[in-house]
């Protein structure tokens, strides 16, 4: 294999395979029988072709980001060298390789006032990100990050290289706008850009004892938010003896003082511990969150709701968890679009996201608090899952209709009918 691509091989034995094959969030296996960290498209090319002859199966991750650890016995391909971002801020559209993570792109758009759709996490690939449907701060604007693509550049399950777009293959370009990476690899996307003469962000935090004054205007802002607005709560629960905490992290596409008006009954509460809002640049934009950009042991579990149980949600034991969050979806996101993707129209008003730590003596513990929460909730849960929050022995067809996955499954077996490429959460198992 070290013969066919420039990039570097590492074999089973090899000083570095485990860190070449280890994924972002630690603790997930993955067993492969090789990493390649191809250098350009052409290695992309080759590899597949090899993988193609020799009855092998390839599966592309840029930073390692959404690993399942269902990969025993493929070759994974490392695409975070093709990282080059190309912005035409006259026709707002940027081209961005495989390996361009969000922080990366953000900083290149935001100084022409445009921006991507890009979620909480700078160093999450724009690629992997897009491919999963991808959920934007801007999303109640603009709606799945997928649907802003204008083109992929791939390479097929028999190493042929195209620009995919709507009108030169409509069913892989559909299936490749949030169906996940199982119809082949990208080496590229091409994004709508969208303008931001002003942007509004920050966090505002609280001590614990404020928790339900918080869920009480939050549920009153997402009631009637504008679409401009994105409002997520998070429930912390820092290990001891750090207090746990309540607080709100919000964007808005306009102006301070609009922002301000629309989010009044927060500042109301009073007793803040931290308040980082205020008129910030989109380069910025991963810094809301502060979710760590390095490999880290996170444990989490996502669901969608279809509305708001505040006595759950506000008052259940968080302990061994270190998050709750909610996020408010709709707007644009609710929407059915004729030339959207398989995501289609996300109905649920809410996701929520518990996070905890994969440690080998809290994991048992974390997945069953998670269990019983969701549990507790009832039939507030849709069991629906975003397919780019899709959690280690979860399915790909928990995250779409069953007339979607019919379809998306059509076009693996047209496409791909060997298994030559599989994504992290493959489509047909």
């Amino acid at each position: 294999m070290r013969e066919i691509v420039q990039g570097r091989v590492f074999l089973p034995g090899d000083d570095g395979f485990e860190q070449a094959a280890a994924p972002w969030a630690v603790g997930v296996r993955q067993p492969v029988v090789a990493v390649a960290e191809v250098a350009d498209a052409a290695d992309v090319v080759a590899l597949v072709r090899y993988a193609h002859r020799a009855g092998l199966t390839v599966t592309a991750q840029p930073s390692g980001h959404g690993a399942s650890g269902d990969v025993d016995g493929v070759i994974l391909l490392r695409t975070a060298r093709l990282d080059e971002i190309a912005v035409d801020p006259a026709e707002r559209v940027a081209r961005v390789g495989a390996g361009a993570r969000w922080g990366q792109v953000l900083a290149a758009t935001g100084k022409h006032g445009l921006t991507g759709l890009a979620g909480s996490s700078p160093a999450v690939s724009v690629a992997g990100f897009v491919a999963g449907g991808g959920i934007s701060w801007f999303g109640r604007a603009h709606g799945w990050a997928a649907d802003s693509v204008r083109a992929f550049e791939i390479v097929g399950a028999e190493g042929e290289q195209v620009r995919v777009t709507a009108s030169s293959d409509a069913d892989l370009f559909w299936a490749l706008r949030g169906g996940g990476g199982d119809y082949a690899v990208i080496t590229a996307v091409e994004l709508n850009l969208y303008e931001v003469p002003q942007l509004y962000g920050g966090r505002i935090v609280w001590p614990a004892t404020r928790t339900g004054e918080v869920f009480e205007a939050y549920r009153a802002i997402t009631a009637d938010a504008p679409r401009g607005l994105s409002v997520w709560l998070n429930r912390m629960a820092a290990p001891p003896p750090a207090p746990a905490t309540v607080g709100i992290d919000v964007t808005y596409l306009g102006e301070a003082a609009e922002a301000e008006d629309l989010l009044a009954s927060l500042a109301a509460i009073g007793g803040s511990l931290s308040d980082s809002r205020g008129p910030m640049d989109v380069a910025d934009l991963g810094a809301i969150a502060a979710e760590p950009v390095d490999p880290s042991p996170m444990l989490a579990r996502t669901e969608l709701l279809t509305g708001l149980p505040v006595d759950v949600l506000a008052d259940t034991d968080l302990a061994p968890l270190l998050n709750l969050q909610i996020r408010h979806l709709g707007g644009a996101l609710a929407e059915a679009r004729p030339d959207g993707g398989p995501g289609g129209a996300l109905a649920e008003p809410y996701l929520l996201y518990l996070l905890g730590l994969r440690l080998p003596h809290l994991a048992e513990a974390v997945q069953g608090k998670q269990a019983a929460l969701v549990a507790h909730l009832g039939e507030a849960v849709s069991g629906r899952k975003p397919y780019t929050f899709l959690a280690p022995g979860e399915s790909a067809t928990q995250a779409f209709p069953a007339e979607t996955v019919a379809r998306l499954a059509r076009i693996k077996q047209d496409r791909d009918p060997r298994g030559v490429v599989r994504a992290n959460f493959p489509i047909t198992g």
